[in-house]
């Protein structure tokens, strides 16, 4: 069971930084693409929220 967590943990990491990724380079905003490529954690917040339309 611990493994599914695990796995579905990662793909969700994976996909919201991809979202970040997207959504950056669509909006050009380069400064904040740098943000989330160096700090990880900004991407994945971000790309949850772009999900949710947060922003």
């Amino acid at each position: 069971m611990k493994i599914f967590v695990g796995v579905g943990v990662a793909v969700w990491f994976l996909t919201a930084w991809l979202t970040h990724l997207f959504v950056c380079f669509k909006a050009a905003s380069w400064g904040f693409l740098i943000a989330g490529a160096i700090f990880f954690p900004v991407a994945i917040v971000h790309g949850t929220g772009a999900w949710f339309g947060a922003w």
